[in-house]
């Protein structure tokens, strides 16, 4: 898939893995470009119903690459927002996958690794994981991860961990909704992480896509609009031929004919 990101199929699930271990897997133009590419490329995939996202070497993600933010403190203003798109479009890529992505957690996740965890539906991280949001250490903010973050772990603790720049635990990491589920060994994440992919397996795959979209549309809408937007959803899945069949399939006391993948 490219230089620094490999993508994998079994059955429904592909895995997308981050392969710059020397590095801590950070992040360069490359590295945002190829993850973007396997994210849009694999998540328009028919036969793909669930994505993970997961990192080789020590760390899952270590944030900007030293060498590239060397370039960066030379670069013009229009330069800086040119180069902060490339992450934003990475993020937002993940985010507004149309098949669900669980992140798998190891390691370090600094600064934009938070970010990255972030944009995933789901995350899985080991005990020893450590997350921060390191940006104010260096006289920067976390601006471009923010709204990805924000949505996750609200107002409150992002206020706390961006101001601080503290490093915090899984545990804590849960309890603020970063992630979902901390597990004491690689073996148990994994279990974790294909007992999801089997419940996602048997849902409706346009269904799966179809609630995404509403829930970004519903986390940004105003109340005079979530009226419309919610009732207009729903009336729209119940009548397509999957909300059809799901909803006969349950009358019927059967499984729904969209089938399973093997």
């Amino acid at each position: 898939m490219g230089e620094f990101v490999s993508v994998a199929c079994k059955g429904s699930v592909a895995t997308v893995v981050l392969n710059r271990p020397d590095l801590h897997n950070a992040f360069n133009e490359i590295v945002m470009r190829d993850l973007t590419e396997a994210f849009a490329t694999t998540g328009s995939r028919g036969d793909v119903r669930s994505l993970i996202l997961r990192s080789e070497g020590k760390s899952f993600c270590a944030g900007a690459d030293v060498h590239w933010m060397k370039r960066m403190v030379d670069y013009s203003f229009e330069e800086n927002v040119q180069d902060a798109n490339l992450l934003a479009t990475m993020l937002r890529t993940i985010r507004e996958c149309p098949k669900p992505v669980v992140a798998r957690i190891h390691g370090a996740a600094i600064g934009g690794g938070v970010g990255l965890t972030a944009a995933c539906d789901m995350a899985v991280a080991l005990e020893s994981a450590v997350f921060c949001l390191s940006e104010v250490k260096l006289g920067i903010i976390p601006a471009v991860i923010s709204p990805f973050v924000l949505e996750k772990i609200g107002m409150s603790s992002m206020r706390r961990y961006a101001l601080t720049a503290e490093r915090f635990n899984a545990a804590e990491a849960k309890r603020i909704g970063l992630i979902h589920e901390v597990c004491a060994t690689t073996e148990s994440m994994d279990a974790w992480i294909d007992e999801r992919c089997k419940e996602i397996s048997a849902n409706g795959p346009q269904a799966l896509s179809a609630c995404k979209q509403m829930l970004r549309e519903v986390s940004s809408a105003d109340w005079d609009r979530l009226q419309d937007i919610t009732t207009r959803r729903i009336a729209e899945r119940r009548i397509s031929p999957e909300g059809q069949e799901g909803l006969k399939s349950f009358l019927e006391k059967r499984s729904p004919r969209w089938g399973l993948p093997e």
